[in-house]
């Protein structure tokens, strides 16, 4: 894997999406983070991490945004039940979506078609794609930095993206990096989940008031 240089902090930020630069982890020094030292700073430090480029990106989650994620998974829950179609994942799921990134979606759905045989990995970070998947915007998620991951999902080979904004109960589809539309109330499976209809109204009262 090529090393990535950042001349300066300044750099490194933009490079990032123009995040806090609190949320940017200088050991291992930016450019040379590995999928290791993601589970070292989880084991030790009991946090999230994403690996961009070689930099440990510290994954935002707050209380609220949890309670939505698990709302959602509540659901999709109560739609898969009946229907085998494959595996969700929930905010501390990481995955390798490619060689040089570690996403955590804050929920992930994958077809079983990833998975031979239907065996599961074991690796702590798979090598794996998810064919739905889903952001809850945090305040320090900044709009350069989610325009950068809804193009690495697809890139990477994602069908679906959703991007759900507590602070607005609202969300936005994508469908391509370049087809991104406002839900207008409702959350569509599409075709990775086929029938899949929720209303956002519904969605944020599960999750309760938003603090």
């Amino acid at each position: 894997m090529t090393t990535v240089y950042y001349p300066t902090v300044a750099d490194l930020l933009e490079r990032l999406g123009d995040i806090p630069p609190e949320r940017v982890r200088l050991v291992p020094a930016p450019g040379h983070a590995t999928g290791e030292d993601v589970l070292r700073v989880l084991e030790l430090e009991d946090r999230l991490c994403e690996l961009v480029d070689g930099v440990l990106v510290e994954k935002p989650m707050g209380w609220y945004e949890s309670t939505v994620a698990a709302a959602l998974i509540f659901f999709l829950k109560l739609y898969l039940r009946d229907r085998d179609l494959g595996v969700l994942s929930g905010p501390d799921g990481p995955a390798r979506i490619l060689p040089d990134r570690i996403r955590i979606p804050d929920v992930a759905f994958y077809l079983w078609h990833r998975f031979p045989d239907r065996k599961r990995p074991r690796e702590r970070i798979p090598a794996l794609v998810p064919d739905l998947a889903v952001e809850i915007l945090s305040e320090s998620n900044s709009p350069a930095e989610m325009d950068e991951k809804v193009e690495e999902y697809f890139r990477a080979g994602v069908s679906l993206v959703w991007l759900i904004d507590p602070a607005s109960a609202s969300a936005r589809v994508f469908n391509s990096p370049a087809d991104g539309r406002d839900a207008e109330g409702v959350l569509d499976g599409g075709r990775v989940l086929p029938g899949f209809r929720l209303g956002l109204a519904e969605l944020f009262a599960n999750a309760g008031p938003r603090p």
